[in-house]
C-alpha cells in the first residue's frame, strides 16, 4: 500500500502517481497514505491524454476513515493506525507489556536510535543490510541484490518530508525506519532489522523513537501499512503491530475507470488482484509452502 512501481509517472499539483502491474493496471499516488486526490476528475483526464498503461484511478479518501461522496466506485480497506498524544501515554497506556520489555531489553543492550539525513554512509549500509538474507517474510526479500547506486536512487526519495531512524548496536547499523511526515499524519515508508540482531529487539526500539519523533513534531497519528492483509488473515507482523498500540481503522479506496477494460476489471472484481481470488484457505496454505521453500533455501 501506497508505493507504485516507477514505470509510468504521473504529477500533478505536486504530487507523485505512479502506476501498480497486475490484471488491471492501478494508477494512484505513489505515497497515498500522506497524499490525498482532491481533483480526481483533473487525474483522470491527465492520464488519458498522456496514455498511461494504466486501467482504474484508486485513492483512499481523505481525510482518512471519512468517506467520498463523489466516488462511484468505493470499496472498504483498512489501516494500522497508532494515535499519538504523548511519549509517555503511548509507553505506560497504549504499548502491551511484552513491547514494553523489549523496549527496555533493548536499552539495556545498547541499542542505540538516532535520526540521521540520507548520507552515501547510510546508503552503503542499507546496501550491506538488504544483502543479509535473500529471503525475508516467507518470501524472497525485494532490495536483495541491489547495488549503492541503486540503493541511493530508490531510497533517497522525498528527503523535506523524510525522517531516517537509524538503529546501532556498537557502531553495527542493525536497522531502520524511514518515515513520511505530512502535517499531523507520518506513515512508515520502509522498515527492517538485521536477523542476526533479533534478540536485540531493534525493531521495538525504532518504533519507540518513531513515536518519540511524532510527540515532538505534534504528529497525531502514524500509520503502518494495513493492519489485515486480504484473507491472509492474522500473521506475526499483525501481532506486532498490535502489541504496539496500533489499531484498525477501516478507510474508504475509491476507484474510477480509466477505459472500458478497467471499468470492466471493476464489475469483475479484477482490481482486487489475482490474492484475492483465491479462496482463503487455499491462499493460506500457499503462503505457508512459500516461506517454508524460502526457509530451505536459507538454510543451503
Amino acid at each position: 500500500m501506497g508505493s507504485s512501481t516507477p514505470s509510468a509517472k504521473l504529477n500533478i499539483d505536486g504530487t507523485q502517481y505512479g502506476i501498480q502491474p497486475g490484471l488491471v493496471r492501478r494508477l494512484g499516488p505513489a505515497n497515498e497514505i500522506i497524499d490525498g486526490v482532491p481533483n480526481p476528475e483533473r487525474v483522470i483526464q491527465a492520464a488519458r491524454a498522456l496514455h498511461l498503461p494504466a486501467d482504474v484511478l484508486t485513492y483512499l479518501n481523505q481525510p482518512l476513515g471519512e468517506p467520498d461522496e463523489r466516488a462511484l466506485y468505493t470499496e472498504e480497506d483498512n489501516l494500522a493506525v497508532l494515535s499519538i498524544s504523548s511519549y509517555e501515554e503511548w509507553f505506560t497506556r497504549q504499548v502491551h507489556r511484552t513491547a514494553r520489555n523489549k523496549i527496555r531489553k533493548a536499552a539495556k543492550q545498547g541499542v542505540v536510535v538516532r535520526v540521521e539525513p540520507f548520507t552515501d554512509a547510510l546508503a552503503a549500509a542499507l546496501v550491506d543490510l538488504f544483502n543479509e538474507k535473500q529471503n525475508r517474510r516467507g518470501r524472497r526479500y525485494a532490495y536483495f541484490g541491489w547495488d549503492l547506486e541503486k540503493v541511493k536512487s530508490g531510497w533517497d526519495t522525498e528527503s523535506e518530508r523524510s525522517r531516517w531512524l537509524v538503529a546501532y548496536h556498537e557502531g553495527v547499523m542493525i536497522g531502520f525506519i524511514k518515515l513520511v511526515v505530512s502535517g499531523d499524519l507520518a506513515r512508515t515508508s520502509g522498515d527492517i532489522a538485521r536477523d542476526a540482531y533479533r534478540d536485540k529487539a531493534p525493531m521495538n526500539a525504532l518504533y519507540a523513537k518513531a513515536v518519540e519523533v511524532c510527540a515532538e513534531e505534534k504528529v497525531s497519528r502514524l500509520v503502518y501499512g494495513r493492519y489485515e492483509y486480504g484473507q491472509k488473515g492474522e500473521d506475526s507482523l499483525t501481532v506486532f503491530k498490535e502489541s504496539n498500540g496500533f489499531e484498525k481503522l477501516l478507510v474508504h479506496r475509491c476507484f474510477a475507470p480509466l477505459n472500458w477494460r478497467g471499468a470492466l476489471g471493476l464489475r469483475l472484481g479484477l482490481h482486487r488482484g489475482v490474492s484475492q481470488l483465491v479462496p482463503a484457505a487455499a491462499l493460506r496454505t500457499f503462503l505457508r509452502a512459500r516461506a517454508a521453500w524460502h526457509r530451505t533455501g536459507d538454510r543451503q
